[in-house]
């Protein structure tokens, strides 16, 4: 079993910033990768950014210049700069132990106009 422990949502004004951490415990054999992945209202999960256990990155083009992820060893951060209201949804972490996915239960970014 993985335990996937997200934090750092909220509420912040457009043009503000968040900082989302995600604390990975458990029996992880080998890592993949983590990332993060955001589902706002009636609207599907889609993936926001991912890193990979040999620190290569991905990012959704929306978010392109504006998010950065990183990770240090089984804690997978993400800094959201220059938030739109579009940005708003619930976020969650996502870790790939040998394939096998593991999700947190979400942590709440809400960006007002």
């Amino acid at each position: 079993q993985v335990q996937l422990a997200e934090s750092g949502g909220g509420l912040v004004q457009a043009g503000g910033s968040l900082r989302l951490s995600c604390e990975a415990s458990g029996n992880i054999f080998s890592l993949r990768s983590m990332g993060w992945y955001r589902q706002a209202p009636g609207k599907q999960r889609e993936m926001v950014a991912s890193i990979t256990s040999a620190g290569r990155t991905d990012y959704a083009d929306s978010m392109k210049g504006r998010f950065t992820i990183s990770r240090d060893l089984f804690t997978v951060y993400l800094e959201m700069n220059s938030l739109k209201p579009e940005d708003t949804g619930s976020y969650y972490c996502n870790l790939n132990d040998r394939g096998v996915e593991w999700w947190g239960q979400g942590t709440q970014v809400t960006v007002s106009s």
